[in-house]
């Protein structure tokens, strides 16, 4: 797939097929995201794969702070993809100590940029994503058993696309760029 024709066309699906998703085709799909760029080169992102159907269905009912659109779309997907940082790496300088006045921000920026890069691989992989924010980050966490030292960045529902979400309004680049 041309680079710029996936950067143009993947979108965020939230109907998914009953076809399974197998851990070999996400093993494909991080072996490409982990070639994300992070500050100072540190990999913080981690990538949880919930195939289990019960364990899946329970974040969507006890995880989403009663939002029922993600309730919805996760108990449609064959697959869940929790988005992990590894917590004050990213940011930090090995004495833990912030490297700039930005703080955390970094990890979110570095998990953000891994999250993207993993929906496109996805993408390319012909699989359908979208990154969900709305969640109870402590019951997830229960529910899953993540590390205290690791904090969840997003959701990922994936699964083969079971429809082909129109292209939405997008604003124009004289509205997006800045020159001085």
């Amino acid at each position: 797939m041309e680079l710029i024709e996936g950067l143009k066309n993947r979108r965020s699906v939230r109907k998914f097929t009953d076809e399974e998703v197998t851990r070999e085709q996400i093993e494909e799909i991080v072996d490409i995201a982990r070639f994300s760029p992070s500050w100072k080169n540190s990999q913080s992102v981690r990538y949880m794969l919930i195939i289990d159907k019960a364990l899946k269905d329970k974040i969507a009912e006890e995880g989403v702070m009663g939002f029922e659109w993600n309730t919805t779309i996760m108990k449609g997907a064959p697959a869940l993809i929790l988005v992990l940082t590894v917590d004050k790496r990213a940011g930090y300088e090995r004495d833990g100590s912030a490297s700039t006045s930005k703080g955390e921000h970094w990890q979110s920026f570095d998990a953000g940029i891994a999250a993207e890069t993993f929906c496109l691989a996805a993408y390319g992989k012909g699989l359908g994503t979208v990154i969900l924010g709305v969640y109870d980050e402590e019951k997830v966490r229960e529910i899953v058993g993540v590390p205290e030292s690791q904090k969840i960045s997003a959701l990922i529902p994936i699964g083969m696309p079971a429809e082909e979400p129109e292209v939405p309004k997008r604003k124009e680049v004289a509205d997006l760029l800045i020159v001085k």
